[in-house]
């Protein structure tokens, strides 16, 4: 593919590492000529100086055939421009990073719609989606970056005296919006029917949008622990999207802001949340704030700081330490130093950058109940034979489940009623080995 990447900041940089490896032709446009000079030493691409967002040198660059264009600059409105000026050039498919959530959540305004622009990431968003179902459950399975953190998936233990038991699948009343994707028993796994009846011992594969999950969850586990205590450093866009995650999950949540304005800001608009000015890694403030009882501790400040947090937690006594690093220098150690989980916003960009541009019709996502069921995204276009067919029609059964549907950017949990469209990606789980005949039953060419 030929690839043009605006920005040789630490997402571009690494961005064209990972593609060119994958032997595609890149481009690099920035302004600072320093910088592109070192990216040419490192790598085996062709660098141009300019502002990405003028036409000529888009053009120069080769954007009126590129296959990509990814504008991935500091400064939102500049890649905004950028990918739209290069799908006006003629680019195939243009994709834009952006930090404010304005932008990325569209809530008043659609700007991917309005530029015509393929794609909008956020990493900064996404991190804290996968931050969130980290806290959440350990256990969830790795579908956020296909759902946005519209849907929720978890194999779960079967409790002894769990309300689900002994009651065929028709029979029960599992929330709207939530499905029984699979079901593990010792013989094996597999797909349920209409008379499943799920036994002591079991596990189960459940599927469903974040405002039910908790409700259908219960139905089969019985959850004996208390209520969660998250303590957060720093306040920064992505502390807003990880305490809407948190929201209404049987977690308290402490946030630490030690600039006054900022304090006060988030404490008006996380209103479930006790905002705190004050620096958790202030030995005073760590003891008399008992942050050493927490359950967690999320560090979301400056790199140094972050680190130098989960430490000071960890010695303590917090259970789980989490720490978002931008420079990836410091990733290989912090397993080391014992915090249980880093998050690289950048490590994020580029695999959103790779599932967008990846244009197969058919992409295995994760594999569950040890290898004997597996968890792909479907694209569904023009050709297939499914195409207005509602889903009690796609002979789908007893092999796979569709757990769900994204349309149009929006992501649901479909019923029998649901008609499948031309440009749906499905969220297909399935019985292992079963690849070739998912092909032919969706028409997948």
């Amino acid at each position: 593919m030929d690839i043009i990447i605006c920005g040789a900041g630490e997402v571009g940089r690494h961005a064209a590492e990972v593609l060119v490896a994958r032997d595609n032709s890149i481009t690099i446009i920035d302004t600072d000529r320093a910088r592109l000079a070192q990216v040419g030493d490192t790598l085996d691409v062709r660098t141009l100086a300019g502002d990405c967002s003028q036409a000529r040198v888009l053009l120069e660059a080769g954007a009126a055939s590129a296959d990509l264009v990814l504008a991935t600059t500091s400064k939102d409105d500049v890649n905004l421009i950028t990918a739209s000026v290069a799908k006006g050039l003629g680019t195939r498919k243009a994709i834009a990073r952006v930090h404010q959530s304005d932008y990325f959540e569209g809530r008043d305004f659609n700007y991917e719609k309005h530029f015509s622009i393929d794609r909008l990431i956020c990493p900064e968003y996404s991190t804290a989606v996968a931050i969130g179902q980290t806290l959440r459950n350990p256990g969830a399975l790795a579908i956020e970056n296909f759902a946005r953190g519209q849907i929720e998936m978890q194999q779960i233990p079967v409790s002894r005296e769990a309300d689900a038991l002994g009651i065929p699948l028709a029979q029960l009343r599992l929330p709207k919006g939530t499905r029984l994707a699979a079901v593990v028993r010792k013989q094996g796994a597999f797909v349920p029917a209409a008379d499943t009846v799920v036994e002591p011992g079991d596990s189960v594969v459940l599927v469903g949008d974040p405002a039910h999950f908790p409700v259908a969850r219960r139905m089969f586990h019985d959850d004996k622990f208390g209520r969660r205590r998250v303590v957060i450093m720093g306040g920064p866009p992505m502390a807003v999207w990880l305490c809407r995650a948190l929201k209404n999950r049987n977690i308290s949540i402490r946030l630490f802001e030690t600039n006054r304005q900022r304090a006060q800001e988030l404490a008006r608009e996380l209103d479930w949340v006790t905002v705190l000015q004050a620096d958790p890694t202030d030995r005073t403030v760590f003891e008399d704030e008992r942050i050493g009882d927490a359950d967690a501790f999320v560090a979301l400040a400056h790199d140094e700081e972050n680190i130098l947090g989960c430490l000071l937690a960890k010695s303590a006594g917090v259970r789980q330490a989490v720490a978002v690093v931008e420079q990836s220098k410091y990733l290989h150690v912090l397993k080391r130093l014992g915090i249980d989980k880093p998050f690289s916003p950048r490590a994020v960009a580029v695999r959103e950058i790779e599932r967008a541009i990846d244009e197969r019709p058919l992409t295995q996502l994760a594999s569950l109940a040890e290898g004997e069921v597996d968890v792909y995204r479907v694209r569904i276009k023009a050709a297939s034979e499914v195409v207005g067919l509602p889903l009690r029609e796609v002979k789908l059964s007893p092999n796979w489940m569709l757990a769900a549907i994204q349309r149009n950017g929006a992501i649901h949990v479909p019923g029998a009623q649901d008609v499948i469209q031309v440009g749906d990606t499905l969220l297909v789980v399935g019985r292992h080995g079963k690849e070739e005949a998912l092909r032919k039953v969706l028409d997948l060419r």
